[in-house]
């Protein structure tokens, strides 16, 4: 089909050019700029009639919907209104949550879009992205075709198979919703245009027995399809997305815990992929570890760590300690003695079960044989006998740091480093407020969920929150600014130390972990990085010349782009944020 319209950048400048006119232009979010047409433009467009007479500009037209989104009721609702918005005024849509992103990205993200994909079956409104149904693989490339995007027109691809959703695990066809709100933070954070990303649901089946026996659910009525089938789909969709957006990052996202480390395995070394439950989440975890330590003038490699919860995110985290551990100066063996994971079956040893991926984290049977605990070893047993360092939780056990394993911990060190990063916050392992109590306000405290400052001693503690989105979209802008051919561990670790450099930790009560308020600022900080160490490692396919300005000029803006009335749209001569084309 001829394209309909088409956004293009030229020397800092965006262009829309629009081909089609009357209510077509109203129908497309990313053109329904609403009374923030000009006259001029309603005439040439065939507007005129279809709008209010009054011409607002952004600015107005964001005072108007921020009273509306502040008018609901509660935070699903907040969370409806937006997406409503973003299919009625996409421009719009991101010039609202960028002005309030604080206010705004526990909405459009993690918590509150848990709640939201939990309810996807229950609610009617535009479908959003590509659902691929293991039921019909021989359709998967006409799915993908049927978005619209050609080779050149896609920077990155979100794809989950809903089987690890946040804290509320298998989600079915609802996890799109995750891939969704991911693309937005892309977009709100780095910059990534909103119109060059496709959000993917790999809809294997589900294990959920109340979305099965829900007469509305939309997904695929049957179990979770596992083992060859499973892997077959899998390969094939990543093989399509190599033939459909070969420059494109595939961003993997909530795969169940075994899959997630086999799938990154798989393909990291294939093509320019990216898990960000395993490899976000370590980036920033290990850059608010970083700038902890540096605060108590310590290395990474000092440190004693014990990871609460060794699954997915938990050795993810551990990896990329190591990793920087090695950096500075310790063998990777050597590094991987500095830990102690902890699973669902208490601490790591050899001789007890345990997935692959956390087998080189498994401490020598004779090491703890003289413990306690009759062969579990649990948190308060390693505690008490490894007197660590750093805390770290991905366990989803609420409460699991009590007082007397935080007090035993703060009586081995003297500003002990305490990570409770379960998310919501009914799953933490404990509280700042508690966690400062207990240790005199000497402990250095980053969490998963967002917590308000806390008053001790006279001092007011900012808390850091270990949000994954602190770092994911400026590796993905990063990548994309180079057009990796994939990414690796060094710009993991160079996005670490990118965000581990933006705070001021050393002042008693900062955080240590830039404000959410920064995120722009931080996501091209860790994007710049990130290039660098993708030259560095010889994987990108592109310099930048500049790179501060060049990120910078490849950030979009959600300002309503200059118009050009056409008749027609020829091919592009420009960078293309939009093939525009009718499926």
């Amino acid at each position: 089909m001829p394209r309909q319209f088409q956004f293009r950048t030229v020397d800092g400048v965006e262009t829309v050019q629009i081909a089609v006119r009357g209510r077509q232009v109203l129908a497309r979010p990313m053109l329904n700029f609403g009374p923030g047409y000009t006259l001029d433009e309603r005439a040439a467009l065939g507007l005129r009639g279809l709008l209010p007479p009054a011409v607002n500009t952004l600015t107005e037209q964001v005072r108007r919907v921020y009273q509306q989104f502040r008018g609901q009721p509660d935070d699903l609702s907040r969370y409806v209104f937006l997406n409503q918005l973003q299919d009625l005024n996409e421009i719009l849509y991101y010039r609202l949550v960028a002005d309030h992103l604080e206010e705004m990205l526990p909405i459009i993200y993690t918590p509150t879009v848990g709640e939201a994909i939990q309810k996807f079956s229950s609610t009617f409104d535009r479908p959003r992205g590509i659902y691929l149904s293991i039921d019909d693989a021989a359709g998967m490339d006409e799915a993908l075709a049927a978005h619209g995007q050609g080779p050149e027109d896609v920077d990155l691809v979100v794809v989950t198979d809903s089987e690890g959703i946040l804290g509320i695990g298998d989600q079915g066809v609802g996890g799109i919703r995750i891939a969704v709100g991911k693309l937005a933070v892309y977009t709100t954070a780095a910059g990534i245009h909103p119109l060059r990303g496709i959000p993917v649901v790999l809809d294997v089946g589900t294990d959920n027995l109340d979305l099965l026996n829900d007469p509305g659910y939309l997904g695929a009525r049957h179990a979770r399809v596992r083992g060859e089938r499973y892997d077959a789909f899998v390969a094939q969709f990543a093989d399509a997305v190599r033939r459909h957006f070969p420059h494109a990052l595939l961003h993997w996202e909530d795969f169940g815990a075994d899959n997630a480390h086999r799938i990154l395995a798989a393909y990291r070394d294939e093509q320019c992929s990216f898990n960000d439950d395993i490899q976000g989440t370590a980036a920033v975890v290990a850059a608010a570890a970083l700038a902890a330590v540096r605060a108590k003038g310590e290395r990474l490699a000092d440190q004693r760590i014990v990871v609460h919860g060794a699954g997915t995110a938990g050795v993810g985290v551990a990896d990329l300690m190591r990793d920087i551990m090695v950096q500075e100066g310790l063998s990777e063996k050597e590094a991987e003695s500095r830990f102690w994971g902890l699973g669902s079956r208490g601490l790591l040893h050899t001789g007890a079960p345990m997935r692959a991926f956390q087998e080189r984290y498994a401490r020598p049977v004779e090491e703890v044989s003289g413990w306690d605990g009759a062969g579990r070893y649990d948190l308060a047993e390693v505690v008490r006998q490894v007197r660590p360092t750093v805390l770290v939780g991905t366990s989803a056990q609420p409460g699991s740091f009590t007082e007397a394993i935080v007090r035993d911990m703060a009586a081995g060190c003297d500003r002990p480093v305490i990570m409770p990063l379960s998310n919501p916050t009914s799953r933490s392992e404990a509280v700042p407020a508690d966690l400062l109590r207990w240790t005199d306000g000497r402990a250095l405290i980053a969490t998963g969920s967002p917590f308000a400052p806390v008053e001790q001693g006279g001092t007011t503690f900012e808390i850091a929150q270990a949000n994954n989105a602190l770092v994911f979209p400026g590796i993905g802008l990063g990548a994309v600014a180079v057009r990796a051919t994939r990414v690796t561990d060094r710009m993991i670790a160079a996005a670490a130390q990118a965000v581990a450099e933006r705070t001021s930790a050393g002042r008693l009560g900062a955080p240590v972990l830039p404000s959410m308020r920064q995120l722009r600022a931080v996501s091209a900080a860790v994007a710049i990085r990130v290039a660098e160490a993708a030259v560095e490692e010889g994987v990108a396919t592109r310099e930048l010349e500049h790179p501060l300005q060049d990120i910078h000029e490849l950030m979009w803006q959600p300002v309503y782009p200059t118009v050009e009335v056409v008749d027609h749209i020829d091919e592009p001569s420009a960078r293309t944020t939009e093939p525009g084309r009718e499926a």
